[in-house]
């Protein structure tokens, strides 16, 4: 039986680019641009750093082909008022060259430019033979385990993610986002946070997100203690089958390690995990920078430089 491949297409719009996330961002406080024409739309997000206010376009704008590129950054330019520069993150595989010639300058990635995204066939039989024999093994005797899988939806639950997360992170030196941020992310209606306990205590944690066609793995952790019983892999799949019920046609890993990285990359771990289903890499173009000003810009990039992400 053929695996399921995704369409040229896929994504259509990210849901970075969608109604949902322009609700969370207002729920944040920020302020939002959209606009669409012939073969494009997008939504901005203006972000304001200590020299300026700039627009931020989470994997936007939609581009349903290249020729869009053009007008969209006109239309952009045009309601970009005095922000320093727009920051483009296009789904749509660009050639670096096309985005030159419209003085966009390569950025560190903010959203991974590499996804890995599993087609979910109507077959159930279909769709567990895409799943990794092992962790398929560990999610069919989990209750025997004595391993409870709940769901939850209150914001303030999001402790459970955060604790397990600062103990990985603290390691691997990496800045998790702030539990206030995830909090505000599970109040959303599209946000769902899958939980692993084992005697009493959480031992894994992942948070979904949903749109209309996809379900994303957007966060994950688990207890170093308990790695025997693979706990995260038994959510993911318990995640899997849940979306697949739910009518939903892919699952999006959200992010792996870009191809060639060493092994002791930060994300070689979680990348060799997703990569282990069934799925496809989908290659983005990553972000770049438009200046509008570029003397403004270059005392952005000092700064930026002097005093980290901005």
């Amino acid at each position: 039986m053929d695996t399921p491949t995704l369409p040229p297409s896929y994504p259509d719009r990210h849901f970075l680019q969608s109604s949902h996330w322009r609700t969370f961002e207002h729920s944040l406080g920020k302020r939002t641009i959209t606009g669409k024409g012939d073969g494009y739309s997008f939504l901005a997000i203006a972000e304001r750093t200590p020299v300026g206010e700039y627009l931020y376009l989470p994997y936007g704008p939609y581009l349903k082909h290249p020729d869009a590129l053009g007008p969209a950054i006109r239309h952009l330019k045009s309601s970009a008022g005095r922000a320093l520069f727009i920051r483009i993150e296009p789904t749509l595989h660009l050639a670096p060259e096309l985005l030159h010639s419209f003085g966009a300058i390569k950025s560190k990635d903010l959203n991974p430019a590499e996804t890995w995204v599993l087609t979910l066939p109507a077959d159930r039989t279909m769709l567990l033979s895409q799943l990794p024999r092992r962790t398929r093994g560990y999610y069919n005797t989990h209750e025997k385990k004595g391993i409870t899988i709940t769901q939850s939806h209150t914001p303030d639950d999001i402790r459970h993610l955060t604790v397990l997360q600062n103990q990985i992170f603290a390691k691997k030196r990496i800045k998790p986002f702030p539990e206030s941020y995830l909090r505000a992310e599970l109040a959303q209606d599209f946000a769902t946070l899958y939980l692993a306990w084992f005697e009493g205590k959480v031992i894994a944690a992942i948070l979904v997100f949903d749109d209309e066609n996809t379900r994303f793995y957007m966060q994950a952790a688990s207890d170093k203690a308990y790695a025997k019983l693979n706990a995260n892999g038994i959510l993911t799949i318990a995640s899997i089958l849940d979306a697949a019920t739910a009518g939903l046609k892919y699952y999006d890993f959200w992010g792996i390690a870009p191809a060639g990285a060493p092994a002791d990359h930060p994300w070689a771990g979680f990348t060799a995990f997703k990569k282990s289903f069934a799925g496809q890499e989908v290659d983005y173009t990553g972000t770049y920078d438009i200046p509008l000003g570029r003397a403004k810009y270059r005392l952005y990039r000092l700064l930026k430089s002097i005093k980290g992400r901005l």
